[in-house]
């Protein structure tokens, strides 16, 4: 078996998990750094020295980054220049004129990642139909002179109907390649996707990122190879790996880099029984909770995704983040009401339980209080908590609140945080037309165990997994994630009067753009899909096409998936929009060796359950999950403690340890 390495970067630690050649399996943590590329390579050598494994023995280096999404968070990325159609510079402030907040009166959209003086236009013209006026290639490169006087450090190019006829924006993009020195994002590369906002959004975003992917892998890159490890390949907003030099060329792809990782190991962690259609995931952090759907053993995905009110239409795992995780800071409003989030105490001075100087009261103090997590939890292995901090800071939230004391408030904290992430599960369930109840709840992430079967209960889901490697699980699904590329061409036509040939001519070429990427093509498995929708809706559905493009049998599974999304259907004509192909070269699953050694019982104290109703503390077993071998069994109130992650059982749950060290919670009981 190859030793392999996987490396996620968060905001305030760099995960690693090390699988050995003999299936051992190593976690550690690092803080990140500035330049993550040098925490990466701590937390490379630090994995490596507790296998006692030299790094340049490595097989496999696999990566996930924040780069990009810091990027569009923090508004630093690339000075960039767009050049579009004359008459759609503003096409970036123009948007959707959707009012996501209807009410409120203060509401502002974020300003586009490329200021009006750095929007250029071009004397062009393509229809949906053709080219009717082709570019001047003098007038392009007078425009270089102007863009490299406005400073672009990276330039958009997206023409009017581009993704149907590209000869314009493709001579653009030649002329200015010739004569700039700076990265060039063109949109037919990028995504030849019809919608002229969505496809701009997109490849402006491919732009600002550039540079700065550009610059990062270069240096991990260089890193890795003084230290001997093998070149890094890096994960994709889409749940699959790709090259370094592929995602160097493809920015974009790497905006939820991180997330689709946690999706990905959750997923390859469990295998879901037979009478569930899958998975929840559950990643609750520091400072907000990701929800997704693992459905039929596939990873849901979406291409209608905004970062920081930018959208961003390439396929991207279909993650819905909440401002509520362990550092969410709990505060009481104008009326009264107790909030928690979306402000987080972050790691420094965090949480008041840290003794660190923090005196907001957060959910890791509510769990400090309610006994989950103990004064003598070690967090990270390193941490030591202040239990009398956390009160204090409880308690004068409970004065804020009108509460009777510190337990009063926790209970309130506990309750307002897992109400915000059932929400949450909710939106990626309930109303998309999936019963949770079933699915299975994978939770992950340092929190995510600890409120998991508090969350079930109140979904009605009856099973909850936590993974072996909880605490590092984006780490984790590095090592489980398959290379995948997708393409996409928009071809509008009818269903009815679809041309077949037309069809295969254009999934052909789609076939060529990702075979062209993949770094094993004849490994790689191809998948065809169709969007389409009924003539005059506004947004299509996604379906399998198969090896032969079939339109009764496309029409048929439309009709189906409209009907499981919406619970109706229609008589109206359904139309083609878009063509997608995406080739995947699988990798082979983890054998991951787990024993448990030691005795698992470190002790008992008392914690607070029945949050609901009148409630009362128990004397509650508190386990070493590590200590825990294949095969253990045990009853709730117990809590799971190991150094990236604790795990709370309530009574009414049970527990079984499964051969590679994953714990799976039951409903067994009344509960509370």
């Amino acid at each position: 078996m190859p030793s392999h390495i996987g490396v996620d970067v968060g905001g305030t630690f760099t995960d690693v998990v090390l699988l050995t050649d003999d299936g051992s399996l190593v976690t550690a943590k690092v803080p990140s750094t500035d330049d993550q590329s040098v925490g990466v390579m701590e937390g490379i050598e630090k994995a490596c020295a507790e296998a006692d494994l030299d790094p340049a023995r490595l097989d496999a280096f696999s990566h996930a980054m924040t780069v990009s999404v810091n990027a569009l968070l923090e508004s630093n990325g690339a000075k960039t220049a767009l050049v579009t159609t004359e008459g759609f510079r503003d096409v970036l402030e123009i948007r959707r004129q959707n009012r996501p907040s209807l009410y409120d009166l203060d509401a502002e959209l974020p300003d586009p990642l490329v200021p009006r003086r750095r929007r250029f236009e071009v004397d062009e013209r393509a229809t949906a139909d053709g080219v009717e006026r082709a570019v001047d290639a003098d007038e392009i490169r007078d425009l270089a002179g102007d863009i490299e006087a406005a400073g672009a450090e990276s330039v958009t190019v997206s023409l009017l109907h581009a993704y149907a006829h590209p000869e314009n924006e493709q001579a653009v993009a030649d002329v200015l390649r010739e004569e700039l020195d700076v990265p060039i994002s063109v949109s037919h590369e990028v995504l030849a996707e019809f919608r002229e906002y969505e496809r701009t959004s997109t490849t402006v975003v491919d732009a600002y990122v550039t540079p700065a992917i550009d610059a990062y892998v270069g240096r991990l890159e260089e890193r890795a190879s003084d230290a001997g490890v093998p070149t890094p390949r890096i994960m994709q907003s889409n749940g699959g790996i790709a090259s370094a030099e592929t995602v160097r060329k493809h920015a974009v792809t790497t905006a939820l880099s991180g997330p689709a990782a946690g999706v990905v190991g959750a997923g390859a962690t469990v295998e879901a029984a037979e009478s569930l259609r899958g998975l929840v995931t559950f990643d609750m952090g520091g400072t907000s909770s990701d929800v997704s759907l693992v459905r039929d053993g596939e990873v849901e995905r979406t291409t209608d995704a905004e970062i920081n009110g930018h959208p961003i239409r390439v396929p991207m795992v279909d993650v819905h983040t909440v401002g509520a995780g362990g550092g969410s800071v709990a505060w009481v409003d104008a009326g009264g009401a107790l909030r928690v989030g979306p402000e987080s105490a972050g790691a420094n001075p965090g949480p008041a339980s840290y003794g660190r100087g923090g005196e907001k009261p957060t959910v890791t103090d509510a769990n400090v209080v309610l006994g989950y997590i103990g004064g003598d939890t070690a967090l990270g292995g390193e941490l030591s908590l202040d239990v009398d901090a956390a009160r204090d800071a409880l308690s004068v939230l409970a004065d804020d609140a009108d509460l009777p004391d510190a337990l009063a408030a926790a209970r309130g904290v506990y309750r307002v945080a897992n109400a915000n992430m059932t929400r949450a599960i909710r939106t990626i369930t309930v109303e998309r037309g999936h019963d949770p109840r079933q699915f299975a709840l994978a939770a992950f992430g340092g929190a995510g165990p600890m409120h998991a079967a508090a969350l079930a209960d109140e979904l009605g889901v009856e099973t909850v997994v936590v993974p072996r490697a909880c605490g590092v699980l984006s780490a984790y699904g590095l090592l489980a994630a398959d290379e995948k590329h997708d393409s996409v061409r928009t071809v509008r036509t009818s269903l009815a009067d679809v041309d077949p040939d037309r069809v295969e001519s254009a999934y052909d070429d789609l076939r060529a753009d990702v075979l062209a990427d993949v770094s094993a093509p004849d490994d790689a498995s191809i998948d065809r899909v169709a969007d389409l929708r009924y003539v005059g809706q506004s947004f299509e559905l996604s379906v399998p096409v198969g090896d032969e493009f079939d339109a009764e049998a496309v029409a048929e599974r439309f009709t189906a998936a409209h009907e499981e999304a919406y619970g109706y259907t229609l008589s109206d004509p359904v139309e083609l929009v878009n063509l997608r192909l995406t080739a995947t070269v699988e990798r082979d699953p983890l054998s991951v060796d787990y024993e448990g050694a030691g005795d698992p019982v470190r002790g008992t104290r008392e914690a607070f359950f029945g949050l609901d109703g009148g409630g009362e503390f128990y004397e509650t077993t508190v386990y070493d999950r590590e200590a825990l071998g294949v095969g253990a069994t045990f009853d709730g109130p117990a809590i799971l403690e190991q150094d990236e992650s604790t795990a709370v059982v309530p009574p009414g749950w049970s527990g079984e340890v499964e051969a590679d060290g994953t714990v799976v919670l039951t409903k067994g009981g009344e509960g509370l």
